[in-house]
This record gives structure tokens, C-alpha cells and sequence, in this order.
């Protein structure tokens, strides 16, 4: 158990020393413009950015002359385009948190070409962090910054569930959709079927058929005759009673069957 232990340690203390020596080691160089860049961003940029409004009088110029205005005045080497887009960030963001009250903690990091600055900025309603980003070269330009306000933890549960009700709003609204959609096929298959009778043809009479109309108009021809004979037979026993040589005088007007 104890050869475990030991075992264990070492393999430990080999994964540590192998993670403490993968980190990357800044130069002296680097060092210094590390330090440098902190200190600007929390001794000038937030500072200058935070002073200025949203109608600054900035929004006039052309990139090249903002660049020329704020390294005179400032002593600042700025993209013209970044440092008006960073006025507008902080001035919206103002709105939020109110007026700048103090400047804090700073942490730095390379990525590449860019030198990012992230600073802890207190204001009256909330708290924001500034994100100021340097070029990673001798001249050290401010090529952007911004100013995003912490969130606190209600408006983070309120955004939530807001997007949860507008997930689940929407999930209805597409099944209530569909439901509708399928109860209107019944009358779709009615509509269909009422157009279908109506181009339909007409059905022609069968053979039978023709045979049973025959029959019924030969039936109707025999009984007209049996009808005449029977009024002649009867007009001719009413003239013998009556004496008479003809029925010429005799006019039939209907014939009833008595029980």
C-alpha cells in the first residue's frame, strides 16, 4: 500500500512539473508592454473614454484627424474608427449602470497581435468590465474597447425565462398550426367529392330498363283498349233497354265499378 502511495505521489509531482513548465514565459519585452498597457488602460483609456458623452464631438471628424486630435491631446496612439466606436460602447453603457465611480482590478493577456486589457469598472446602479485591446507592437495602438455592464442574478433568471416562454410560445403556436391544418382536410375530401359528382355523367338507361318501359307502355296501350270495348258492350245494353235501334243518341261520360 505504501509502494502505492509513493507511486502515486510521483506520478503526481511528474504531471505538475510538466503543466508548470508548458505555460508560456513572457520575455522581458513583453513584460514591460504588459505593464505598460494595464497601466494606460486603467490610468488613461477608461478614464478619458468615461468623461466623454455619446454626441462627443468625435462623431465630426474623419478617422485620420480623431487620431491626430487624441494622440496630441491625450498622448495616445488610437485607430480613428475604434476609439468612436468605443465612445458609443461606454456612453450606451452608461445608460445602465449610471455614472463611473471608481476604477479596479486589471488582468492582462496576449493573443497574437493584440495585447487585451479587461478592467473592473464600479458605477453607480452596477459594475461593468472594460475590454481594452492594444496592438502587440512597439507603438502600442488602442484598437478597441468596450464597456459591457455585469449582469445581476435576476436579470440573468429573467432573460431566462423569457427565452424559455418564448420557446415554448412558439412550440404552441406550431402544434395549434398544424391541428388546424388537419381538421381542414375533412372538408378538403368534401369539396372534392362534391366537384367530382359534379363532372360526373349522367347514367344512360340500361337494356333492362328500356325492356321495363316497353312493357309498362304496351300495359298501358292494352288497358286504353279493354277501356273501349267495355264502354261499347255497355252502351249497347243501355240502348236495348231503352229500344233503341243505335247508340248514336248515347254519350258516355265516366264509367265506375260498383261492388
Amino acid at each position: 500500500m505504501k509502494k502505492f502511495l509513493t507511486l502515486l505521489c510521483m506520478i503526481t509531482c511528474i504531471f505538475g512539473l510538466t503543466a508548470c513548465g508548458s505555460g508560456e514565459q513572457l520575455t522581458e519585452y513583453e513584460q514591460q508592454k504588459v505593464d505598460y498597457a494595464k497601466r494606460l488602460a486603467t490610468e488613461m483609456v477608461v478614464p478619458m473614454l468615461s468623461q466623454f458623452e455619446k454626441d462627443a464631438y468625435f462623431d465630426e471628424y474623419t478617422a485620420e484627424e480623431v487620431e491626430y486630435m487624441v494622440g496630441n491631446q491625450y498622448n495616445i496612439n488610437v485607430k480613428g474608427y475604434g476609439f468612436t466606436r468605443a465612445l458609443s460602447s461606454f456612453a450606451s453603457a452608461k445608460e445602465d449602470m449610471g455614472e463611473i465611480t471608481g476604477v479596479g482590478n486589471a488582468t492582462v493577456s496576449i493573443d497574437g497581435s493584440e495585447i487585451i486589457v479587461e478592467v473592473e469598472v464600479t458605477g453607480e446602479k452596477k459594475n461593468a468590465k472594460a475590454e481594452v485591446i492594444f496592438s502587440n507592437d512597439s507603438f502600442m495602438f488602442l484598437e478597441s474597447a468596450a464597456l459591457n455592464p455585469s449582469s445581476t442574478m435576476g436579470e440573468l433568471m429573467g432573460v431566462a425565462a423569457l427565452n424559455t416562454l418564448i420557446g415554448m410560445g412558439t412550440v404552441f403556436c406550431v402544434l395549434i398550426l398544424i391541428s388546424v391544418i388537419i381538421s381542414c382536410f375533412r372538408f378538403i375530401a368534401k369539396a372534392q367529392d362534391n366537384a367530382a359528382k359534379k363532372k360526373a355523367p349522367a347514367a344512360e338507361p340500361s337494356g333492362v330498363d328500356n325492356a321495363l318501359a316497353q312493357i309498362a307502355e304496351q300495359e298501358e296501350a292494352v288497358e286504353e283498349a279493354d277501356d273501349c270495348e267495355l264502354v261499347a258492350v255497355i252502351a249497347a245494353a243501355i240502348a236495348a233497354s231503352e229500344g233503341a235501334v243505335t247508340t248514336d243518341g248515347f254519350v258516355v261520360r265516366s264509367i265506375r265499378r260498383r261492388r
